[in-house]
């Protein structure tokens, strides 16, 4: 799957906004590339409110994301808000565990599920480069995470209707 795919299908869920950082949207420069895809069926979230439910990262980010060594010429990273109980399914642990198998992973290899370097704990997994091994799991993770924030958002938000 190429990054343009990911946001095609992104953006065929319903109420789901996809963001590509830029000047011209008002993210800070580091931001600059990555794309942001938010639930916000209404359309009328804040900018700054927007909790995604996945990401396309392009680039490492210097102190802080470096794990998966993003720099490398025509690599990104699928990241996807899963969940703790679908974590655990997917990988076989739960996330607060997530330290100590991080030594048994290679965050660089692509085309394989992994947990997030950065937000395991929270439930994040992701895949570098999605290709044949893992398109339809991608695409199915997407959908999983879209509902999931689609449900959170709809139980705390009344309809404007």
């Amino acid at each position: 799957m190429t990054q343009d795919e990911i946001i095609q299908f992104a953006a065929g869920l319903p109420g789901t906004v996809v963001v590509t950082a830029g000047e011209e949207t008002g993210a800070p420069e580091p931001a600059w590339g990555d794309t942001f895809i938010s639930y916000d069926p209404h359309g009328d979230a804040p900018a700054d409110r927007f909790l995604p439910f996945a990401t396309i990262v392009t680039k490492d980010y210097e102190g802080f994301d470096t794990a998966s060594d993003l720099n490398r010429p025509g690599v990104f990273r699928l990241n996807l808000a899963v969940g703790r109980r679908r974590f655990e399914e997917l990988l076989g642990y739960p996330p607060a565990a997530a330290a100590d198998h991080r030594g048994a992973v290679d965050f660089t290899v692509t085309d394989r599920l992994l947990p997030h370097p950065a937000y395991a704990v929270q439930g994040w997994v992701c895949v570098l480069d999605p290709g044949e091994r893992t398109a339809v799991l991608a695409r199915s993770l997407l959908e999983e995470a879209h509902a999931r924030a689609a449900g959170r958002l709809d139980r705390t938000r009344p309809d404007p209707a």
